[in-house]
């Protein structure tokens, strides 16, 4: 998927794929390994075994994402032969590393695959619960001590993938499990009204625009986890709980009723956000929603969570996909229409789509199994 374009050799911008030189993107690398070896398992189950690609993606993790072994941080750019360019400071690319590690596991039985995916697991923890100044973040006297969404929602994530038909990890990371929702329900604030990106480590909500941001995108994407979670407690209460104030609410004041489409960023006071792309509508927001509300319709067969799913959908394979060339651009302005018209970058890659296809699929067989 990554292309080479140089100045001389313009790329039309119908067919404009990965503008990112000759270099890779170890974190999106990592998700396409993820994607990519799942839908490969489930080919292999159906009979409809197709390529083995995934384990040679796999390979070329172990042997260039790590940084430099023992370290466990790996790289979120690398070049096409492998050498690191660029290291975050976050645990991202480690979580996606482990996300592929997991799922080359399940798919070949190879034991090596699943030590490399508990080992960094259990470093995720370590950096998360413990002591993150692995990491290489400094730690800077004015800068404010917040949670963020996006730690729980990843390691939530994780404890799923890797307690998928295994009662081992399942048991090991149970107590992870329920500590990750619990960080995530503390995003729900004001009375229980609207979902806050970044709250106070105690679990309230923080002065300025930090503490205002909302993603309603995130909401949604936090509320399949958290449902699925609730799924695996039996508890039908989280359950009704979730599906209202981390997908519908986040849905309905995220919503462009103008033009259409979930906004990127919103202000909790309706003030202007400060990203730039704010107003913007992006690939994965969308295909998210999608996951959210077929999920929760397939849990309660409440007609109004799939009228969502229909609207999202529509919007979405209306404006998205390139009809002529194929795949899907990433990025619209807020009237719906194309704003940059590559297919990839160091973010968008081979994970959303594929993921938001393949699980709106199977929920769908499993809903007209059901009927």
């Amino acid at each position: 998927m990554i292309q080479s374009t140089g100045a001389s050799s313009p790329v039309s911008p119908g067919r404009a794929r990965c503008m990112m030189t000759s270099n890779m993107c170890g974190c999106r690398e990592g998700r396409y390994g993820c994607t990519a070896v799942s839908t490969e398992r489930c080919s292999v189950s159906t009979g409809l075994r197709s390529w083995m690609q995934p384990k040679q993606e796999g390979e070329f993790l172990i042997r260039h994402a790590r940084v430099a072994p023992p370290a466990k941080k790996c790289a979120f750019v690398l070049t096409r032969d492998g050498r690191p360019v660029k290291v975050q400071r976050t645990i991202f690319s480690e979580c996606f590393y482990t996300m592929a590690m997991d799922e080359l596991w399940k798919a070949t039985g190879d034991p090596r695959y699943q030590r490399e995916a508990v080992e960094m697991m259990d470093q995720i923890i370590y950096w998360v619960r413990v002591n993150p100044t692995g990491l290489g973040q400094p730690q800077l006297s004015g800068a404010p001590k917040v949670d963020s969404m996006a730690v729980p929602m990843m390691l939530l994530n994780l404890v799923d993938q890797l307690g998928q038909d295994d009662n081992k990890m399942s048991r090991k990371y149970a107590e992870l499990g329920e500590w990750c929702s619990q960080q995530i329900l503390k995003h729900l604030q004001r009375d229980g009204q609207l979902v806050l990106e970044n709250v106070s480590k105690d679990g309230t909500e923080i002065p300025g625009c930090l503490g205002r941001q909302q993603n309603p995108g995130h909401a949604l994407e936090a509320g399949w986890f958290l449902l699925r979670y609730a799924i695996r407690q039996r508890n039908p209460e989280l359950k009704t709980h979730i599906i209202e104030k981390f997908m519908v609410q986040p849905f309905h004041s995220g919503w462009d009723n103008e033009n259409g489409g979930i906004f990127y960023f919103q202000d909790a006071d309706k003030f202007c956000p400060t990203q730039l792309e704010w107003d913007m509508k992006l690939w994965w927001p969308h295909s998210e929603a999608m996951i959210a509300f077929l999920m929760g319709y397939s849990e309660t067969k409440d007609p109004n969570l799939l009228n969502l799913f229909c609207q999202v959908a529509e919007y979405t394979f209306e404006r998205f996909p390139d009809m002529k060339h194929g795949e899907w651009y990433g990025y619209l302005n807020r009237e719906g229409k194309v704003a940059l018209s590559f297919k990839g970058g160091p973010f968008k890659g081979c994970f959303h789509v594929p993921r938001c296809l393949y699980m709106c699929e199977e929920l769908l067989k499993a809903l007209l199994v059901a009927s």
